[in-house]
């Protein structure tokens, strides 16, 4: 699916994403938000999910999404 992804459900996303990933002791996921959280710091707007016009700039938010969302259509 290539939906575009609504600002405040991507952030929600990321959000829970993050929390999982960081009580993992590895992953390429984990990594991935360290190095963004650490990239960006506070600037939200800075994270790789809002990295393009449709949020789909983060693979493991892409991937919940539609996980989720293609069931109710």
């Amino acid at each position: 699916m290539n939906d575009v992804i609504p600002k405040d459900i991507a952030l929600q996303l990321c959000e829970e994403i993050q929390k999982e990933n960081a009580r993992k002791k590895f992953g390429s996921g984990k990594m991935m938000c360290w190095g963004g959280i650490k990239a960006t710091k506070d600037n939200v707007e800075g994270r790789c999910v809002f990295a393009n016009e449709q949020n789909r700039g983060c693979y493991q938010v892409n991937a919940r999404y539609d996980k989720i969302y293609k069931k109710q259509k």
